[in-house]
């Protein structure tokens, strides 16, 4: 091979390998993953304190990838993030709501909905819906991929009172917008429309993903309920079974407590227990729990999660009916949840709600744009193969090896004459004594 030629071949060779060396802290997913910084108040008591008050967590999107470029990517890459971090909602650990912007297909609500997240809000555009009108009600899982924003912003100046109230009295579920930050600005919630969801609106105050696992028991459910008559009292035994054939109709609901109807009669519950205490009486609150309540000689509304069994006591001898469950928790005819969209820092968004202890959150959250905390790993891993390659160039330079040596001379003669030692080489013929 002749020497330029050579030459030539062995500075392609090295600066393939500087490139392949390259290529692992620029690929994409490296790239992906020095391109956002999480939010850190995810993994602390915050987070836990949102929980424990009836919030959930779901997804808003991943600053490196688009929703209509990649929704699967996005939608996997955002469940990750979630799932690392924190739990979704008291009632489950998996993230099940997320944002999508309109203009996606069908199809790839479908490709959405394969990674784990069954509630696509809000206002997608498909033809199928989920509480655009207090009239929408869905009827198939893919009606969840279309949910309707109603009642209008809980934002001040944008949101009314008037409209969030129209919406509650109309029924069904009614699912407020709310932002905590546009750019540097701080957006201010409406104290009024908060007041009237704390003291005023019967409604049930929920989330996107326990509105959906409630709707859920209208695909499967079993139950058992027995009576026995003692010392004067009807013993009701009753359990909402947790069987592997509902299980495996909606694998991904939550086992929120659901509510059923129970008619006594006329006939007023003196107790419902379990083997461990009596349960709550709900009359008047509005955030998912387990309990009963029951109006003087009307029903009885027991809420309970599957796999809970009690005792409901009854004064008297009783023959009683189930006549099913509510539509909404605690028999309410209304629902209201709050989205709160693009959440980037849950204790800048959450600190002001620290008061309204009936407001319940569907914490949309998403990482913050720019390079991570670790971010500085990638120039620290350029420089050191930079470096590296550089002084293995230099030094085989040295010892007149490598692609940047000088070429040597083909001329035996030239080679002679340029040879480090020339001065110590006898001529032919020539005697080394003297």
């Amino acid at each position: 091979m002749a020497p330029q030629l050579h030459n030539s071949f062995v500075r392609v060779m090295t600066l393939s390998i500087l490139l392949c060396l390259l290529s692992s802290t620029f690929s994409p997913v490296a790239v992906a993953e020095d391109s956002w910084q999480e939010d850190g108040w995810l993994r602390t008591a915050l987070a836990q304190e949102r929980l424990d008050s009836g919030d959930e967590f779901g997804c808003y999107g991943m600053p490196n990838i688009e929703w209509r470029a990649d929704p699967g990517a996005v939608a996997l890459e955002c469940q990750q993030y979630i799932s690392e971090r924190v739990e979704a909602s008291q009632w489950g650990n998996h993230p099940i709501s997320t944002y999508t912007p309109s203009g996606l297909t069908m199809s790839q609500h479908t490709t959405i909905a394969s990674q784990g997240f069954t509630v696509h809000g809000d206002n997608t555009d498909l033809s199928s819906s989920a509480w655009h009108s207090s009239t929408d009600i869905p009827e198939d899982d893919w009606d969840w991929y279309n949910l309707g924003r109603r009642g209008g912003s809980l934002e001040q100046i944008v949101g009314s009172k008037v409209q969030v109230q129209t919406a509650v009295e109309e029924g069904g579920l009614v699912n407020l917008y709310w932002i905590g930050k546009m750019n540097d600005a701080t957006i201010r919630h409406d104290a009024d429309i908060a007041s009237y969801l704390s003291d005023e609106a019967q409604a049930w105050m929920t989330t996107w993903g326990e509105a959906w696992s409630y709707w859920t028991v209208q695909d499967c459910y079993q139950f058992n309920h027995s009576s026995a008559v003692i010392d004067n009292q009807t013993i009701i035994e009753f359990e909402l079974l947790q069987t592997e054939q509902c299980t495996a109709v909606t694998p991904l609901a939550w086992n929120v407590p659901t509510t059923w109807i129970f008619d006594l009669q006329g006939e007023q519950a003196q107790e419902v227990r379990d083997s461990d205490s009596t349960l709550s009486d709900l009359t008047g609150v509005k955030k998912t729990a387990e309990g009963y309540k029951q109006a003087s000689s009307e029903y009885l509304h027991l809420s309970l999660i599957r796999g809970h069994n009690v005792s409901i006591v009854v004064n008297g001898t009783v023959d009683y009916d189930i006549l099913g469950y509510s539509q909404f928790w605690n028999n309410y005819s209304s629902a209201v949840t709050i989205a709160s969209h693009d959440t980037t820092d849950l204790f800048k968004w959450s600190k002001r709600f620290s008061d309204e202890s009936q407001l319940v959150f569907t914490w949309l959250v998403q990482p913050r744009d720019g390079v991570g905390e670790s971010g500085w790993l990638a120039y620290l891993s350029v420089a050191v193969a930079v470096t590296t390659i550089t002084m293995m160039m230099y030094i085989l330079k040295r010892e007149g090896l490598g692609p940047f040596a000088k070429a040597l001379d083909n001329d035996p003669a030239s080679s002679n004459k340029n040879h480090p030692n020339r001065s110590l080489m006898p001529n032919e013929g020539e005697d080394l004594m003297p």
